[in-house]
């Protein structure tokens, strides 16, 4: 397993994309779903990528569905392609139609979301969500010294983010259980609407406030803020994948953190993995993780998406 720290990952990442001298590969991008803007923004820089690269790209929305992403494999399959880069909605449902794409000879890179039990899929690049979440739980740490009350909104059951940061956060925390209580736990699926309603019924239900929420990703986070600030409760909020939005909370300090898994370059690695090996033969590192970091007030220059605030 390889593991990239992000200090010039960009360029690490860019340096092996080389235009083809023939036609260009047809390749396919599958999503979860469209729905999320941190899948429309891999999307956005794996399709910038491939146009540098002379690659045409043939995107799939799965719509939240396993059933839809597996079609698009499907039909993926019946087209041609190339090679396939796919983020899973689920990482054990979405197996059998990756299999069908590796036994029909398709390179296959997943991204961001790994798949379960598959053998043959040429590499997968992503964040190392457990020290993603371990990145959220040391952080509850340094603000609360002697303790803390703790929400977890967890992420979209059976996707392989949501489990591995929510070991994350239990790793870095669940050895002083005694000082970092987990109040209430529970799946807000990764929405916004539901990291809103999520949290209301939770607060509604407990004796006093928490003194954080952390959440697998800033949609709910973001929702879970929107209730706080009604409700006008000072809780610090964490969220995961340094979105725009995320990021202008935290300037305007109604958010207090966000972790950076750089989707960029992830988007950038498998492209440049996918592409080496179609036109070198080459093999690529099975696992390639990008270590997220911890994003606040003190170190916002660090997020990728910083520049599209302005």
């Amino acid at each position: 397993m390889k593991h990239i720290l992000l200090a010039g990952v960009v360029a690490a990442m860019t340096l092996s994309i080389q235009p083809a001298q023939a036609d260009g590969e047809k390749i396919g991008f599958s999503v979860p779903s469209l729905g999320f803007p941190f899948f429309v923004h891999m999307q956005k820089q794996f399709n910038d990528a491939a146009a540098v690269a002379n690659v045409e790209v043939i995107n799939y929305d799965g719509q939240n569905q396993t059933t839809k992403q597996t079609a698009d494999v499907e039909a993926a399959i019946i087209s041609g392609l190339d090679g396939l880069v796919i983020s899973p909605s689920d990482s054990v449902a979405m197996a059998p139609a990756v299999r069908q794409a590796v036994e029909a000879g398709i390179p296959v890179v997943t991204i961001d979301r790994r798949v379960d039990g598959v053998e043959g899929i040429l590499g997968h690049v992503g964040a190392d969500n457990v020290k993603g979440g371990e990145a959220q739980g040391e952080l509850i740490v340094k603000l609360f010294p002697d303790g803390a009350r703790i929400v977890n909104l967890q992420g979209q059951p059976g996707s392989s983010p949501a489990i591995d940061r929510n070991q994350g956060v239990h790793n870095a925390l669940d050895s002083m259980a005694d000082k970092y209580v987990f109040v209430a736990e529970q799946t807000a699926n990764f929405a916004r609407e539901e990291g809103a309603s999520v949290t209301e019924a939770i607060l509604a239900g407990l004796d006093s406030p928490p003194d954080v929420i952390v959440a697998a990703n800033d949609d709910m986070a973001l929702g879970a803020m929107q209730v706080v600030q009604e409700q006008g409760l000072n809780i610090a909020i964490i969220g995961f994948d340094a979105l725009p939005e995320a990021l202008a909370a935290i300037q305007a300090g109604t958010l207090t953190a966000t972790i950076e898994q750089m989707p960029g370059g992830q988007s950038r690695g498998a492209l440049a993995a996918l592409l080496d090996h179609l036109r070198n033969g080459t093999q690529p590192e099975a696992v390639t993780l990008l270590t997220p970091i911890a994003i606040t007030k003190d170190n916002i220059d660090q997020a990728e998406r910083l520049s599209e605030l302005n």
